[in-house]
């Protein structure tokens, strides 16, 4: 018969609660730094699991007004559960992780996809859209997901960490803040910001750490929104269960942080809070290989992908080139991103013939496991980059006929309370 001494659970390293706001927690940060102690210490192939709050430490409700992404404060963003470190695991050696599942909390069977605003956030098409907060609650059941923001769509969710990485060292570190400092130096007034300098406001080390060292975390600490060398904020949606990822370690122990988790995402993740948002639990087991930086000449991490994809054969692909044909007409050389936003404009502009809504197009387009390839970008002047829409997450026929589009009235997405879209 089965008996609990041979039955021992994979050990959780950090436990948080999804309802409490991060900085109010243990063994969560908001800043990268290698003085930054290890929360726990693992043995190479142990397996372990860590749970993780949401990207924003609960500041978003499930309720159907968007004022809360309207007021988000984005100097606390981006919760990391960790640091982790891994016995043996020194500079220079790569830092293999495999994913082995990823959830949301039993507790809190939603998650939720934003629109920012302009001033506060951006995302993709924010200067083009002039954003305003908007956003979608889904509801998990098993695999799937649904919203009552963006009715007619359900599909199967492809859950993954958005961000997840090592600890840089110091030198790097400083290396992050030279060149995105000298990169905000020349665009001192952007809106949205061209990057997030290190800021004392809103830092957290969840840690017993003396105050010297918080303080000088909270100085220095660079922020998590984007990604880098050492893996971070990538929001790759094939890295999900079976997902095995290859990092370089900059300082002892490695210390692997993870969070801002996703029940499901598109390939761009458009509206900057464009993924399907959760809490949950990470389950891990890693090992080393020592020199790897070296070996595989690793300037940045590698991957495999999940075994584990939904079947969704059937696309609507749009294409887009590097001219702003949506804005000023303007002739752009071999700019993928300009053709990625042309793709994603004209998916969405179909979808209101459809009959939803600008916003829950684009909701729909950063949250739905969309597929984006880069088609060319060898025929100057123009970069060819598609979108495809799987069809069948739809309950109706969204395919072109010669009569045009049944157009249907779907409502509208949470917007603020004071009528602003």
């Amino acid at each position: 018969m089965a008996t609990r001494a041979n039955s021992v659970p994979h050990p959780t390293l950090i436990q948080v609660d999804p309802f409490v706001p991060a900085d109010q927690q243990k063994g969560l940060h908001n800043r990268w730094h290698p003085d930054i102690p290890a929360f726990a210490t693992v043995r190479p192939g142990e397996v372990f699991k860590i749970e993780c709050v949401d990207w924003t430490g609960a500041q978003i409700g499930n309720n159907d007004n968007s004022d809360d992404v309207k007021n988000v404060d984005l100097t606390k963003v981006h919760n990391l559960s960790g640091p982790i470190a891994v016995e043996g695991a020194e500079p220079g050696d790569c830092l293999v992780v495999d994913i082995l599942d990823v959830t949301p909390f039993e507790k809190m069977p939603w998650g939720y996809t934003g629109i920012f605003e302009l001033e506060n956030g951006g995302g993709l098409l924010a200067r083009e859209f002039n954003s305003r907060a908007c956003k979608a609650i889904w509801d998990f059941k098993g695999i799937y997901a649904t919203s009552r923001h963006i009715p007619g769509v359900k599909f199967a969710g492809v859950s993954h960490p958005g961000l997840i990485g090592t600890a840089p060292s110091a030198e790097l570190l400083a290396e992050w803040n030279r060149r995105e400092g000298a990169l905000i130096a020349e665009h001192p007034n952007a809106v949205p910001p061209v990057a997030f300098a290190p800021n004392e406001i809103g830092a957290y080390v969840g840690q017993d750490v003396s105050e010297e060292v918080r303080t000088k975390i909270a100085k220095e600490g660079a922020r998590t929104i984007p990604g880098r060398e050492h893996g971070g904020n990538c929001d790759i949606k094939n890295l999900s269960r079976g997902s095995r990822c290859y990092f370089p370690v900059f300082v002892k122990g490695a210390n692997l942080s993870v969070g801002d988790l996703h029940f499901s995402q598109g390939d761009g993740e458009l509206s900057f809070c464009g993924a399907i948002e959760m809490a949950g639990i990470i389950t891990f087991s890693t090992s080393i290989i020592k020199g790897g930086v070296e070996k595989f000449a690793l300037k940045q991490p590698i991957f495999l992908p999940s075994p584990i994809d939904p079947l969704y054969s059937s696309k609507l692909i749009f294409e887009g080139i590097s001219v702003d044909y949506h804005g000023d007409g303007k002739q752009y050389d071999m700019d993928a991103t300009v053709a990625y936003k042309q793709a994603a404009q004209n998916a969405i502009a179909y979808l209101q013939k459809v009959g939803y809504t600008r916003e829950q197009a684009y909701l729909l387009l950063s949250a739905a496991p969309i597929e984006s390839h880069v088609g060319a970008v060898v025929d100057s002047p123009n970069a060819c980059v598609t979108i495809g829409i799987p069809t069948g997450i739809f309950d109706h026929d969204i395919l072109p006929k010669e009569d045009g589009l049944e157009k249907k009235d779907f409502g509208q997405c949470a917007i603020r309370s004071d009528g602003v879209v």
